[in-house]
């Protein structure tokens, strides 16, 4: 370990930097929030210096660097384009034993500045030595993609509640142990999606539970939105969780490469439902969330595409609450905006489509569909589960007035590797799905929109390809 990592309390400490550039300045500006005093010498200041200067946040000795500028310094960082100034900077904090920052050049600098992740109070710093700061910065950013928004607020409420937990829990043990708990539990889990109302009376009475009765286990659920299938459409909050679980009940399609994410020792429970079988019912899975929680369980209930859609999540919510289980939803992005992507296709488009229904067309209840308001003109309709189907809504969508030639699309298990995007027409897609056997999970998109599609050869790779900064619209353009 070439560097000890530290950090220091600079506050009211006066920290001198050479240089008034575009550097100077961002060091500066870490300076400031770490609540140093700051002193700046250089003859001319860059724009931000110049408002920190006028707002009287730093002082400002527009001259050139002499050894008598360092007078009262803790610390020193040297910020200029000049190597020789730099060198100077560098001997004369060495003589006065003042530790030095010597910008991008670790040989002359007694400390370095690591890539910082802040949540603070939570902070967390990346260094390389000062090999790579372009590495440090970059394993930084996969740093902050894992960690919430709102940690630094979870943590200042712990801070608040630390004496009052030590004072109620008075043997270490016990007291890490409801830590931990806290930390994994429903009221961090509110705290990090921001509903503070109503927390501190929760954790009033977790401790008070905790010291009456130190064994017991409380589980809570989350109803996870996995996405429609690609792994690294996952939102942050959903990997989170994952990590978290002590047990996974999952849809029978959501890919190994998402479970996977999930900690390596949960337990994984297939509670998928197949069409014409009847083996795991939506009362089944209900109860073992249940079970599963009341056994003191963190419990992940993982769904594809968002819960909230077509997953049934609302029942389980339902259930869950008259239980007096605690739980978190986390959205997915559900399958239609997802294939849309994936194919290159938008579900709103202007002269084409002012509007997007999504429907399900499976089971007794596509009989109950407002089949004449989906027949309109100038919309999106995306049929989900609607391979089994595709006859019956061919067939009523043009009993209604949509004329045979209306733009479809059928995308099957759409952001997958093996993704296939067949465009078609209304009068077409029956007879192309039965030449093309469809593989679960498949969209039905009928609407204008749908003539946009890409074809299918290149639908397995584009979601990723899309996230290139104008290749989408350069395809929509080019399909108007």
């Amino acid at each position: 370990m070439d560097y000890l990592p530290i950090f220091v309390d600079i506050r009211d400490r006066l920290v001198v930097v050479i240089g008034g550039g575009a550097v100077a300045a961002r060091k500066t500006e870490h300076l400031l929030k770490a609540h140093a005093r700051v002193r700046v010498v250089a003859p001319e200041l860059d724009t931000t210096l110049c408002v920190y200067r006028d707002l009287g946040r730093i002082e400002h000795r527009p001259l050139l660097f002499s050894p008598a500028q360092l007078e009262g310094a803790q610390l020193i960082v040297a910020a200029t384009d000049d190597d020789a100034v730099n060198a100077a900077v560098a001997q004369a904090a060495r003589e006065r034993g003042i530790w030095v920052n010597v910008v991008d050049d670790a040989a002359r600098s007694a400390f370095i500045f690591p890539a910082i992740v802040d949540r603070s109070p939570v902070i967390v710093a990346v260094g390389t030595a000062g090999n790579s700061p372009t590495l440090a910065r970059r394993v930084r950013t996969q740093i902050e993609a894992l960690l919430p928004e709102r940690l630094g607020q979870l943590a200042d409420f712990a801070g608040r509640w630390r004496a009052r937990v030590q004072a109620a829990l008075p043997a270490l043990p016990q007291r890490l142990k409801f830590w931990d708990s806290f930390f994994n539990g429903p009221v961090a889990s509110q705290l990090i999606a921001g509903r503070n109302a109503g927390a501190d009376e929760a954790m009033q009475q977790r401790l008070e539970m905790e010291r009456a009765t130190p064994d017991s286990k409380r589980g809570e659920v989350y109803l996870i939105g996995a996405g429609p299938g690609d792994p690294d459409l996952l939102t942050l909050r959903a990997q989170q969780l994952l990590q978290q679980a002590d047990v996974l009940l999952h849809d029978r399609l959501v890919p190994e490469a998402i479970l996977a994410r999930a900690r390596r020792d949960a337990e994984r429970i297939n509670v998928g439902k197949v069409p014409g079988r009847q083996d795991v019912t939506q009362d089944y899975i209900n109860r073992m969330l249940v079970e599963y929680a009341r056994r003191g369980l963190r419990v992940a209930r993982v769904k594809g595409g968002d819960p909230f859609v077509f997953g049934r999540g609302g029942e389980e919510l339902a259930v869950l609450r008259e239980a007096g289980i605690p739980v978190v939803v986390v959205p997915g992005i559900t399958a239609a905006t997802g294939a849309a992507a994936s194919a290159g296709l938008p579900l709103t488009h202007r002269g084409l489509s002012q509007s997007v229904t999504f429907v399900t067309a499976t089971g007794a209840d596509t009989s109950l569909l407002d089949w004449k308001a989906l027949a309109r003109p100038n919309q999106t309709v995306v049929f989900y589960m609607g391979g089994a189907q595709i006859d019956l809504i061919a067939s009523r969508l043009m009993e209604l007035g949509l004329p045979a030639t209306h733009p479809a699309a059928i995308v099957e298990r759409a952001t997958w590797p093996d993704e296939r995007v067949l465009p078609t027409t209304v009068g077409q897609m029956s007879a192309m799905a039965r030449q093309e056997p469809l593989r679960s999970p498949a969209l039905l998109v009928v609407g204008e929109v749908a003539a946009l599609a890409l074809p299918s050869q290149i639908g397995a790779h584009h979601v990723a390809d899309a996230r290139v900064a104008g290749e989408l619209d350069l395809h929509v353009r080019a399909g108007g």
